[in-house]
């Protein structure tokens, strides 16, 4: 049990049997009444986000979220293949456990897989990824100084907002948690 006056960002709780991270947290002691703790939590399994209020003191169950570093490898279908790469342990996902995270995924690339009561129930992608872009529309002179963007497909089949000087073959880095172009690689 962890206290809600021990609420940290990054802290997972059991709240109605289901699992959440704590995103931001606030104690509040109003000049009249008790103290209490307004947070947000992120459920863990489908990525929505709660609103809610806590007495100062109240007790809840902490939600014991194990990180185990794997490698992706191949997708058959709507499977998905990571393997441990010191027990060389090989694990299968389905996409809806993945999620969007799919788009992000390239052979080889090492993920965290997050296991709760012996169940994987999700995936942490690194912040920012390396990908090629397959295809785009040509840029043509002068379109830099408009400063616009445009649509590119990259090697996992994602599409990002790129700008205009962008072209097929360049290695582009991508911010994983909102999916926006940041530079050239």
């Amino acid at each position: 049990m962890i206290s809600t006056n021990d609420l940290r960002t990054g802290v997972t709780v059991e709240v109605d049997g289901e699992v959440f991270t704590v995103v931001e947290f606030l104690h509040v002691k109003p000049g009249k009444g008790s103290a209490f703790v307004r947070t947000k939590l992120k459920n863990v399994k489908t990525g929505a986000v709660l609103e809610r209020t806590f007495r100062a003191g109240e007790k809840l169950p902490r939600a014991h979220v194990e990180y185990k570093e794997m490698q992706y490898l191949y997708n058959s279908g709507d499977e998905y293949v990571f393997m441990d790469a010191n027990t060389y342990e090989q694990v299968t996902l389905s996409r809806d456990i993945l999620g969007d995270a799919v788009k992000w995924l390239k052979e080889q690339d090492l993920v965290g897989l997050q296991y709760y009561q012996g169940q994987v129930i999700g995936v942490e992608l690194p912040n920012f990824v390396e990908l090629t872009v397959t295809e785009t529309a040509p840029g043509f002179k002068g379109d830099t100084a408009t400063g616009g963007s445009k649509p590119a497909t990259l090697e996992t089949g994602a599409v990002v907002q790129v700008p205009f000087f962008v072209d097929v073959g360049d290695k582009i880095r991508v911010d994983t948690r909102t999916g926006l172009y940041l530079s050239r690689a």
